[in-house]
């Protein structure tokens, strides 16, 4: 795969007549260079039922122009895009496949459309000759390819204007005002292929899949399947971005999961568990595919911290260098785990029974009942569990029985919370203080958890070292300090538990 670059584009409506006015009047263009016209033709690619367009996804192989090749458009956000490249090939490049298959999954990818484009392009250039933005006029004529609209045309001229690498967005509202005063106007359609699509097939609209927000209407099931849906789409579009190794996309691939899960096993009332909690294994089970990647990344940087943390003197044998060897290790270790998680057939029916369970949902009678009724007494309920595990886990002595059930109340902390989560467009500021309470609970048993997470890991460096015959005396000591922190923590989250109490949270929730 080669370079990845963030698009930041504006398009307008045009005619066959449309000139463009002065852009030196743009504030911050001092000139105006004519780069000619350029011929591209470019094939886009989607499964037969146009998956990927339906994500405002794009994949095309164009010919013609100065970047020729494969582009995959994954969007970013309105009118920002990251544009993956890779070199002409004949067919869809494998790397670039494997970023759409949350979508696309088993379904073969084949040409769609045609676009054969005109593109008369000028730079901005700022006083020291340096680009600000390129402004094109595109001539396109499109064809479909294949499928019910085989052969059918559309012609139709736009103006693009494109940020320089690097550029200010700010500056494309610049170029905007004056484009809007010469008579131009914002496209309607969000991309070429779009508007290809729109043109040759009018009855094509976005499926269901697409991303939705969570809805206001009065039913438990309304509630539930909105944010069901809302999570089923963030798992579905972190995934190229994990695929990619973006920062945080692990996490967030990992919570859009759990939240999942949690929303199944919470409102068993309201979806029928016969159908739903083979699903919640299933997503047990991918959570923890992706944990061992988002662990080992909290670990890593747990552990480079505490030995930055040791004065220099106290640093006796090849500290540094064992902790990178483990660290590199272990890295690409989940890496590959992961990877192979995502490019797995189980992963891949996951994704379809999620896509088949929202679309038919197995609702029960609570679903019709008020969200007010039903959503407290369900939180109430998983509050109960994590109430039990807490006091019950802060009778125990100090130790691993301990740490064990700290690490239980820990989950049913953040299944609680996700729960509240779900039921906050229902019931408002009661369900967002409730989720606030269950986040710092959930937040010191997780640091809890780390710590001992820490310690067997430092124990396990501190016998490799010595197996090596190096000293183990600086793991010992970061395991001294470890073992200082845990103590220091426990308290904390007994005080925390002590303030948080079951009559606030119930009257939170107006139980």
């Amino acid at each position: 795969m080669a370079d990845t670059k963030r698009e930041i584009e504006r398009k307008y409506e045009a005619t066959d007549e449309t000139r463009l006015p002065d852009l030196t009047k743009v504030p911050g263009v001092s000139s105006v260079r004519d780069e000619g016209v350029a011929e591209l033709d470019a094939v886009y690619y989607d499964t037969a039922d146009l998956r990927l367009a339906a994500d405002s996804l794009t994949l095309r192989r164009r010919t013609g122009g100065a970047d020729a090749g494969w582009h995959l458009k994954l969007p970013v956000s309105p009118g920002v895009r990251d544009e993956i490249g890779a070199p002409l090939t004949d067919g869809p490049p494998p790397g670039l496949i494997a970023l759409t298959r949350s979508r696309t999954r088993a379904e073969p990818i084949v040409p769609v459309v045609r676009l054969r484009s005109v593109r008369d392009v000028r730079r901005l250039l700022d006083a020291g000759g340096e680009p600000l933005a390129e402004v094109s006029v595109d001539t396109v004529t499109a064809q479909r390819v294949g499928g019910t609209a085989d052969g059918a045309t559309t012609r139709w001229t736009e103006v693009e204007v494109e940020l320089s690498d690097g550029g200010d967005p700010a500056f494309l509202d610049a170029v905007d005002k004056r484009l809007r005063k010469a008579g131009l106007r914002a496209a309607t359609s969000e991309s070429k292929l779009a508007r290809a699509l729109e043109d040759t097939a009018p009855s094509w609209k976005k499926p269901r899949r697409a991303e939705q927000t969570a809805s206001t209407a009065g039913t438990a099931g309304d509630h539930v399947l909105a944010y069901l849906r809302e999570q089923y789409a963030a798992l579905v579009a972190y995934d190229p971005a994990v695929r990619r190794d973006l920062p945080d996309s692990v996490h967030q691939m990992r919570v859009a999961t759990r939240r999942l899960r949690s929303a199944l096993r919470t409102y068993r009332k309201v979806l029928d568990r016969a159908a739903t909690d083979p699903v919640a294994e299933e997503l047990k089970w991918l959570a923890r595919e992706l944990g061992a990647d988002r662990d080992q990344e909290v670990l890593d940087d747990r552990l480079h911290t505490r030995v930055d943390d040791v004065p220099e003197t106290l640093l006796l044998g090849p500290v540094r260098g064992r902790l990178r060897i483990w660290s590199v290790t272990g890295r690409q270790t989940v890496r590959d785990q992961t990877l192979a998680a995502l490019d797995s057939p189980r992963y891949l029916d996951l994704l379809t029974t999620l896509d088949a369970l929202l679309t038919d949902p197995p609702l029960r009678g609570a679903a019709s009942k008020p969200a007010a009724e039903v959503l407290p007494k369900a939180l109430l309920k998983d509050y109960g569990r994590l109430a039990h595990r807490m006091e019950t886990a802060l009778t125990l002595p100090h130790g691993p029985e301990r740490d064990h059930a700290l690490h239980n109340a820990r989950k049913a902390a953040k299944r609680t919370r996700y729960a509240a989560d779900a039921a906050r467009p229902a019931l408002g500021k009661p369900a967002k203080r409730f989720s606030q309470r269950m986040k710092a609970v959930q937040s010191v048993l997780g640091t809890h958890q780390d710590g001992v997470v820490t310690r067997e890991t430092l124990r396990t460096l501190a016998a490799r070292a010595h197996a090596a015959g190096e000293t183990a005396f600086t793991w010992g000591l970061l395991y001294g300090r470890e073992e200082a922190a845990a103590d220091a923590g426990e308290q904390e989250i007994a005080d925390l538990w002590k303030r948080a109490t079951a009559r606030k949270l119930r009257t939170d929730l107006g139980g």
